[in-house]
């Protein structure tokens, strides 16, 4: 009798079946793609805008570096070659160096012999030539800081419409599925907007600052060249 009652117990437990715990499925987070198709044909603008804007940040930031490169013997070396009137081999330095501030001073002394407001009128239009080269492509940056985030909201606008006129085609039936459409395409292209046209205001304003540099560079070396004409000969 007591082995029947000890056995009794364990046939029960092998007999009863295990207890199985649901589980539970959960939506599956989304990947940034999906998230930006639910942006619509507003977020093609917005990805070409922020491509170019990147092209132009890295194109004008290595343009811009190699301008503002400098060498420090240079201003001596042309010092040197005016005072002993070797033109030829001043010119030669300054297309060998290759800046912008190379090219001011050799069109500076390709205008000796003038009068000094000739001279220093032609080294500020050969200065005003350079630093529009090297502001290429600005308008561009400009134009993507300040029409990203218009393009975004106009997304809000023809998103909450078509999220509208879903619900009411919908009639009595509209449910939240029948918003989500519109509603998303209104908040992602805000997003995508805000975030283009940030990122393309900060690299416009970094770019602005370094081309700024460039110019208080060119601004020095054309004061030192005049400095140096006015100079007696030794």
């Amino acid at each position: 009798m007591n082995l029947l009652t000890l056995l009794l117990p364990t046939a029960d437990t092998l007999a009863t079946p295990p207890v199985l715990t649901p589980t539970i499925e959960t939506a599956s987070d989304l990947n940034l793609w999906e998230l930006a198709c639910k942006g619509g044909i507003i977020m093609i603008p917005l990805l070409l805008l922020s491509l170019l804007s990147i092209y132009i940040f890295f194109e004008r930031l290595q343009v811009i570096r190699r301008a503002a490169r400098e060498d420090n013997t240079f201003m001596e070396r042309i010092k040197d070659y005016i005072h002993e009137g070797d033109i030829d081999s001043a010119l030669k330095l300054c297309k060998k160096t290759n800046t912008p501030y190379s090219r001011l001073i050799a069109k500076g002394i390709s205008r000796l012999g003038r009068p000094m407001n000739d001279v220093l009128v032609a080294i500020e239009n050969v200065g005003n030539i350079e630093i529009a080269k090297l502001e290429k492509g600005f308008p561009w940056l400009a134009t993507t800081a300040a029409g990203a985030p218009m393009l975004g909201f106009l997304g809000t606008v023809t998103g909450m419409v078509k999220a509208f006129y879903n619900m009411a085609s919908a009639g009595n039936s509209a449910d939240i599925s029948t918003l989500s459409g519109g509603i998303y395409e209104a908040l992602v292209t805000t997003v995508a907007g805000l975030i283009v046209g940030i990122i393309a205001l900060f690299a416009y304003n970094y770019l602005v600052s370094r081309v700024d540099g460039v110019m208080n560079q060119l601004e020095s070396k054309t004061m030192e060249f005049m400095d140096l004409l006015n100079e007696p000969a030794e």
